[in-house]
């Protein structure tokens, strides 16, 4: 998505799950590059959300999950130094176990890793990330 957006943008996030372990990526491309957060992206008109969830799982990571639950939503909106909104997406998250493949970063992902729940503080995650895995821990 372009800086400087006329409207909100739909995001997907996906918790991905693998017994007590969360899948976490580095991005590549702004908002946020550099930073480690939930594999996901942008919805892409005429996808449901689910079919993106699906998609931006195996683009970034190369993984399948099974069933997928929406577990919760964030609003993310990035303010630039002059205080205009530089990006603004609605970020639906999605959980899920893992079902298979190999965790490769691809697309818009540099890095990929298992996080333990004890590791994760030391991943600077955003709160709203923190906030989701644990409602994700509890619903699914």
């Amino acid at each position: 998505m372009p800086p400087y957006p006329t409207q909100p943008q739909i995001g997907i996030g996906i918790i991905l799950l693998r017994g007590e372990d969360v899948l976490l990526i580095r991005r590549g491309r702004p908002p946020g590059a550099g930073q480690w957060s939930l594999p996901g992206g942008r919805q892409e008109l005429g996808e449901t959300a689910e079919a993106a969830a699906r998609r931006e799982l195996l683009e970034e990571t190369g993984l399948e999950c099974g069933p997928l639950t929406m577990v919760a939503h964030a609003d993310s909106i990035t303010h630039d130094e002059t205080g205009r909104i530089e990006y603004h997406y609605t970020i639906l998250d999605f959980a899920g176990f893992y079902e298979s493949g190999e965790a490769i970063p691809g697309d818009d992902a540099t890095a990929c890793v298992w996080a333990t729940p004890e590791e994760l503080a030391g991943y600077d995650l955003w709160d709203e990330i923190l906030r989701v895995i644990g409602v994700a821990r509890r619903l699914i």
